[in-house]
Formats: structure tokens, C-alpha cells, sequence
């Protein structure tokens, strides 16, 4: 893909008008539920006498509560039907709704717009699983990545601009009101022609019994879910971060109006910057993960939504302004430009953050079961909300100020992230690769893509550093089981990394013939289970940067599990810091000077009885060339 691909799908049939469905569907809820959110908080007194705090922490706990109801029936839907149809049966029942809080605004009758915010959450909750299913139907793996990132960056620009219309539109003298109903109709319908060009999306279960029970479906789902642990703890992380956003989300009418001392267009200024930086770190997750679905970006996404949102606590204590301002007013304040870029940089790392989550939950789980994965991730999601709602709810009884809850969020959001990142090491790992290649090395790539996506293999690649192993996992987009010497495995720190990796040690039959015969027992299960196998076929890491003899491990492998074979070669990594040689190497990765540029090369798949040491260390020389 080229770095303008993602945009190009928006000219092709097969994303363009699905994207524009679910744009406008954004839009429009968001409209729908801001404008009634700022009407209720700067003119609280002509429609309710209910506290304007808990009426924007419930009104969004209203929007969500379908999602735990009727989730696990919107992913057997989408499963069962085809999905263009669905989608388009569920834009008219968005123009229903419409109408109804249409009747709410000009009668002035608050429980009928709850009413609708209910009804557009229930739209939501059936759009969701078709949204996230439809996207690897159409989408070449490749794709994937760039495809969830407009996605969520439409999303978020849709809800950033249905926002900003909904909140300027409602208070917009005298028509304020009918503006509202009159927009949020026309949006539903311009929705609606959208969906009528979206290309036919198969069932992937048309056989499939529909349980109308939402309790038991839902338990079912989620117990499905729950036999992946990568993509269940994925799905975790996932609703994790809507609690945060949730949270955050939720106190800006009230921090813009009592703490900021603003007017609505302070509110909207703040919401804008947000989705702006949702937007920008969505887009540049295809840039940052090399067009794979990169795993490493979540727990750096995840430091920067701690870190922000902290200083977002801290940013709001040196706010010193006490007289109403507008947003033009608010700018020039000092202190202002701090809670802005905090904001702005929240928005950006959450985008880090779900993006790869999504990609991967989507690559990784049943394929006949995306819809229904995705359908219990919403319940999950929902009941994270939910909870987001009433802890916010909480923190205020008690006394917390606004401030204060976005310091209470960033630290809660740090602890979260450790126990997930605990549990599934693959993430931290993944982003310890990621750094390696982008902050001490710059690396380059050839013919990836013949690393195959699914199915067992056997990789074999020369031995140059002690850091070749996290280089390749870096490049790979699916994990690998690396063979490594006994001695590299036990080098501190490294020895986290592979043994997070599932690495298998091995020693020669003189050392250890014990470790030897089970590292061979543990190749041939990895590889039973459809695994990528990695193997150094050296044996040693070079001293001179030449590649060394071939041994026949390889062969002994492939007579006990014949796979295909993928020959590989680092070219660029000999004479860093972590090479073996003679000399001083701290004088060697001078010579070479920072941010050094390395590559990995792959070449085309080799049959298991073709697969000799002599014809793989061929291959590997021929990829390497000349550049060591």
C-alpha cells in the first residue's frame, strides 16, 4: 500500500459509502445528544429542575444502555444477514427516531428526547457489529489497519462536528430548537441514501438460530470470546478506554462552564480539539505500524492517556481566570494553551490506543463469529460506560472537583494498563520492538507479505545481533516462535522479551542434550499448531559479519514436521552495539552513528523436501548481497 491508500479507499465502492453511512450515523447521534446535553446545562431552568451534573452523567448512561440489552441480538443479526440490507433497515429506523425527537423538541418535552437518546443508542447497538464485521469482508489484510483508521477517524470527526453543530445549533436564537429537529432528520436520510450503495456483504452464518434471549445469548457470547485470551483481553482494553473517554467526555459541559468560566463555545472548542486528535492519532497508526496490525502501539498509546490526562489535572489547577469568556477569549488566557494541547495529545494516544485493538480483535477472532465478537465487546463497552457514568457520579457526591476526576481517571488508566499488559505480555513486548525500530534503527522492509498470514511455517534467517529476534518479530505481522542459543535466551532484560515470545532455547546435544531434544519436541507442536517457527540455522552469531555454515537442525525438523520454509536476511544490523566481534564495539556502533538504517529481506517459500541447509544458505546470502 502506499502512504495515500487509505484515502483511496474512500473513491472505491467497496468502503467509500459505508464509511459515509456510518459518518453521518456519528454525526447525527452526536448532534442529537450534545445539543440536548447544552441545552440542559445553559438553559437547565425552562426545561427541568434536575441537577444539570447528573443530568450529562445519565443522559450518556441512557445512550449506552441498549448496548447491554440488545448487543448479543445485533451480532447474531449481522452474523445471519446479509449486511447492506441490514444497514439499510437500520438507517430508516434511525429516520423513525428522528421524527420522534423531532415532536420532543418543538413540544419542549424532555422524557420524549430521552426517549430517542435511548432509540439511538439501540441504533447504534445494532450498527456497531455490522460497522466492525463488514470492514475485514471487504479489506485485504493490508488494508486492515488503514481501513480501521478513517474509520475511527471519521468517527471521531463525526462526532467532533455533530458536536459543534449540535451545541451551536441548539442555542442559535430563535430557531435554535427547530434547527436541531430539522437537521438531525435530514442527516438520518442523507445516511440512508449512502447505505443504498453499499456493495452486497454475505452472511458469514445464514444457518444460524437466532437466541432472542439477550441474557443467556449475552453469557454465551461472551464465554465464546473468552476461549481467545488475546482477543477477550483485547476486548477488555478495548471497553477500557470508552470508560476513559466516558469519564473525560462527560465533565466538559460543566469544566467549560464552571472551571474554565466559558460559554458553550468554550465547550465546543475543548470537544474540538479532542476529536481532532482522536482523528489525527487514528490516521497516523497506519503510518506507525508499517501497514500491519501493530500491537505495540496500544501500550504506548496507553502511557500518553495517563500522562496527559494527569497533566490535564494539573493544567486546570494553574487556570487562574475567574470572568466569563468566549473561546476566542479563553485562548488568550493563561494556562489555556496547556489544557488544549493536553486535549489535543489525550485524543491523539487514544487513537494509538484503539485502533490496533480493533485491527486485532478482527484479525484474530473466529471469522464467523466477527459480528458476535464485536456484539459482546459493545456489551462490554456498554457496562464499562455504564460504570463510567456511575463512578463519575460517585467522585462528584463525594466531593472530587472536575480536576480531580481527570487526575482520579489518568491514575486508574495506569493501573488498568499494567494489570492487562501483565497478563498479556505479547503487548509490551510488541512495543519494545517497535521502539527498537523506530528510535535506535530505521527499518526498512522487502516482500514482507510473503510471511504467510495464517498456517505453519519455518523461517530461517542469518545471525547477526543479539537484538535479530525482536527486529524480525517487529517486521512480522503475525507472532513468531524464535529458536535462539540457550546462552542469548538467558541475557537479562532479553530473556523477558523471549520468554514473553515463547522462544525455545536450545543447547548442542554436547551441552545438553536434554534441552537439545525437547527444543525439537517443542518446534514440531508449534508447528502442528499452525505456528511461525524462526531458526538461526548458524547456530552462532557471526564474528566477521559473513554468514557461517548452515547446520542440519533445519532438516531434522522439516523430516519431522514437513512445512514450507521462508528464507530471510538482515542486512545492515553487523558492527552495532549488540554485534559479536573483535574490537571495541562501542567503537564500531560509533563508526556506524545513531538512528542507523537497517533491512530485512524475505524471500519466496521454499518446499520442505527442497529445503536443504546448502540451497537455504544460498537464498539467504543471494537476499543479503553485499550489504552486511
Amino acid at each position: 500500500m502506499s502512504q495515500s491508500s487509505q484515502f483511496a479507499l474512500l473513491a472505491q465502492r467497496r468502503f467509500g459509502p459505508f464509511f459515509w453511512t456510518q459518518f453521518f450515523g456519528a454525526f447525527n447521534d452526536n448532534l442529537f445528544k450534545t445539543a440536548l446535553l447544552t441545552i440542559l446545562t445553559y438553559e437547565a431552568l425552562s426545561w427541568t429542575d434536575l441537577d444539570p451534573g447528573l443530568l450529562n452523567n445519565l443522559i450518556p448512561g441512557l445512550f449506552i444502555l441498549p448496548f447491554v440489552v440488545f448487543s448479543a441480538s445485533a451480532g447474531q443479526l449481522a452474523d445471519k444477514f446479509e449486511k447492506s440490507r441490514l444497514a439499510r433497515y437500520i438507517k430508516i429506523l434511525e429516520i423513525g427516531i428522528m421524527l420522534l425527537a423531532a415532536i420532543g423538541w418543538l413540544r419542549h418535552d424532555l422524557w420524549l428526547l430521552v426517549g430517542a437518546i435511548v432509540g439511538m443508542g439501540l441504533h447504534s447497538t445494532l450498527f456497531g457489529p455490522v460497522k466492525y464485521a463488514y470492514l475485514p469482508q471487504q479489506l485485504k489484510p493490508e488494508e486492515l489497519v488503514g481501513g480501521n483508521g478513517i474509520i475511527e477517524m471519521g468517527t471521531f470527526v463525526g462526532i467532533l462536528l455533530g458536536e459543534v453543530l449540535g451545541a451551536v445549533l441548539v442555542l442559535h436564537k430563535p430557531w435554535g430548537v427547530q434547527l436541531v429537529a430539522g437537521g438531525t432528520i435530514a442527516c438520518a436520510v442523507i445516511g440512508w441514501l449512502f447505505s443504498l450503495r453499499i456493495p452486497h456483504s454475505p452472511a458469514p452464518a445464514p444457518d444460524l438460530k437466532i437466541n432472542w434471549n439477550p441474557l443467556t445469548e449475552t453469557v454465551r457470547n461472551i464465554s465464546f470470546s473468552r476461549q481467545n485470551r488475546t482477543v477477550f483481553l483485547s476486548m477488555l482494553g478495548n471497553s477500557w478506554f470508552w470508560f476513559y473517554g466516558a469519564i473525560i467526555l462527560a465533565q466538559f459541559p460543566v469544566y467549560a462552564k464552571d472551571y474554565l468560566h466559558g460559554d458553550h463555545s468554550v465547550f465546543v472548542l475543548l470537544l474540538t480539539v479532542f476529536s481532532l486528535g482522536i482523528g489525527t492519532g487514528s490516521l497516523l497508526c497506519e503510518r506507525l505500524s508499517g501497514h500491519k496490525v501493530e500491537i505495540g502501539l496500544v501500550p504506548f498509546g496507553s502511557i500518553g492517556l495517563s500522562i496527559f490526562g494527569f497533566d490535564l489535572y494539573l493544567a486546570s489547577l494553574h487556570y487562574t481566570n475567574a470572568a466569563m469568556v468566549d473561546a476566542a477569549g479563553f485562548i488568550v488566557q493563561q494556562g489555556s494553551w496547556r489544557i488544549l494541547f493536553d486535549c489535543v495529545m489525550i485524543g491523539v494516544f487514544g487513537g494509538f490506543y484503539i485502533v490496533p485493538l480493533f485491527a486485532l480483535i478482527q484479525t484474530r477472532c473466529d471469522r464467523q463469529h466477527v459480528s458476535r465478537t464485536i456484539a459482546g465487546m459493545n456489551i462490554l463497552n456498554a457496562l464499562f460506560m455504564v460504570a463510567a457514568a456511575g463512578v463519575a457520579m460517585v467522585l462528584l457526591r463525594i466531593g472530587f472537583t472536575i480536576p480531580e476526576i481527570f487526575m482520579a481517571t489518568a491514575l486508574m488508566n495506569a493501573v488498568v494498563a499494567i494489570y492487562i499488559f501483565s497478563l498479556v505480555p505479547e503487548f509490551l513486548m510488541r512495543f519494545l520492538a517497535w521502539l527498537l525500530i523506530h528510535t535506535l534503527h530505521r527499518v526498512h522492509t522487502v516482500d514482507t507479505d510473503r510471511i504467510p498470514e495464517e498456517g505453519a511455517a519455518v523461517l530461517v534467517c542469518n545471525h547477526v545481533s543479539y537484538v535479530d529476534a525482536i527486529v524480525i518479530m517487529a517486521a512480522s505481522p503475525r507472532p513468531i516462535r524464535f529458536v535462539m542459543d540457550h546462552r542469548i535466551f538467558k541475557i537479562p532484560v532479553l530473556s523477558w522479551i523471549f520468554r514473553t515470545a515463547k522462544a525455545i532455547p536450545i543447547a548442542p546435544a554436547k551441552e545438553d542434550p536434554w534441552l537439545m531434544e525437547k527444543a525439537y519436541v517443542d518446534i514440531a507442536q508449534a508447528l502442528h499448531e499452525g505456528e511461525l517457527v524462526c531458526i538461526f540455522p548458524e547456530g552462532k552469531l557471526t564474528m566477521d559479519g559473513e554468514i557461517n555454515q548452515f547446520k542440519g537442525g533445519v532438516r531434522k525438523i522439516l523430516d519431522r514436521t514437513p512445512v514450507p520454509v521462508i528464507p530471510m536476511a538482515l542486512r545492515g544490523l553487523w558492527g552495532s552495539l549488540l554485534t559479536r566481534g573483535k574490537g571495541n564495539p562501542f567503537e564500531r556502533s560509533f563508526k556506524r552513528g545513531p538512528f542507523s538504517r537497517l533491512s530485512l529481506a524475505v524471500g519466496r517459500p521454499v518446499a520442505p523436501a527442497q529445503a536443504t541447509p546448502e540451497l537455504l544458505q544460498e537464498q539467504v546470502l543471494a537476499l543479503r548481497g553485499d550489504w552486511k
